[in-house]
Order: C-alpha cells, then sequence, then structure tokens
C-alpha cells in the first residue's frame, strides 16, 4: 500500500474491534442500572466493573492479531479470504450479541450468538495457526471468555426465564 505510513493498518485493525465494542456499551448502560440488575445471576460471575477493561483488552489483542494474519498473507488477497472472513463473520456476531441481549432482552438468542460466536472464534482462531501462531495466541483469552461469558449467560437466561 503505497503512500500509507506502515504503521497506519496495525493500528486500524487494532482498534477495529473497539467500534462494536463502544456502540454496545451505549445499549449496555441504559439497561445495567434498570434490566440486568433485576435478573438472578450467579455467585460466580465477575463484577461489572470488570466487564469493559476485558473487553477493551480482548478487543485490542483480537484486532492485532488480525494485522498480524492481513500482514503475513500480503493484505487482502486470495489467501486471506478464509481467516480475514472468519474473523469478520464472529466479529460481526460478537458486536449482535449486545443489541440481542441488552437491548431486545433476548436471553435464549443471546445464548445461540454467543455459542455461534464461539464456534466461530474457534474456527477462526485454528485458521490461523498455521498464518501466524502469534496471532493465534492472541485469540485463546477471548475464547476463554467467551466460555465464561456463555455459562454466564445459559445461567442468567435459565434462572430468569419468567423476565422479559
Amino acid at each position: 500500500m503505497e503512500g500509507v505510513p506502515a504503521w497506519l493498518p496495525a493500528v486500524g485493525f487494532t482498534l477495529l474491534p473497539h467500534a462494536g465494542g463502544f456502540l454496545g456499551s451505549r445499549i449496555t448502560k441504559k439497561e445495567i442500572p434498570v434490566w440486568y440488575e433485576s435478573l438472578q445471576k450467579p455467585s460466580w460471575r465477575p463484577p461489572n466493573w470488570v466487564f469493559a477493561p476485558v473487553w477493551g483488552t480482548l478487543y485490542t489483542s483480537m484486532g492485532y492479531g488480525s494485522y498480524l494474519v492481513w500482514k503475513e498473507l500480503g493484505g487482502f488477497n486470495e489467501k486471506s479470504v478464509v481467516p480475514l472472513g472468519l474473523y469478520a463473520g464472529q466479529l460481526a456476531l460478537n458486536w449482535a450479541w449486545t443489541p440481542v441481549f441488552f437491548g431486545a432482552h433476548k436471553m435464549g438468542w443471546g445464548l445461540v450468538t454467543l455459542l455461534l460466536t464461539t464456534g466461530a472464534a474457534t474456527a477462526t482462531t485454528v485458521s490461523w495457526y498455521n498464518i501466524n501462531k502469534t496471532a493465534a495466541y492472541l485469540m485463546v483469552p477471548y475464547l476463554a471468555w467467551l466460555a465464561m461469558a456463555s455459562a454466564l449467560n445459559y445461567h442468567v437466561w435459565n434462572d430468569n426465564r419468567d423476565k422479559k
């Protein structure tokens, strides 16, 4: 990419996941004090203040990992379609969870969205492993967090089936 500073793609790829996180936080902020606080939650759930810094770290890691894959494959081309397509798909699913769960109060569909996100993120990680191991390793904390988030979503849904 002629004329583009070498650092710009790294910054762009790293910041991209934060865009959906920022938009989702606008929905979450409205719903936590009213709706979410009224729900039964398991005792092992992380406190609310943990979510923003964890998601910030995870978004930064996955974003930088996507840059490493993009760079390793020489940009957007035939070789990058599957690994970056999987990444884009899991990111879209990730961004969809907040409006489904917090916006529409659809806890069961939120769980479905999280499980699909986890599958797509796992496929992304596997596809990245043979391209750039560091990129794949940067996804591992995200996969662990998605497992916890899925379990939390399941328990909230299961324990609050009567709430809308």
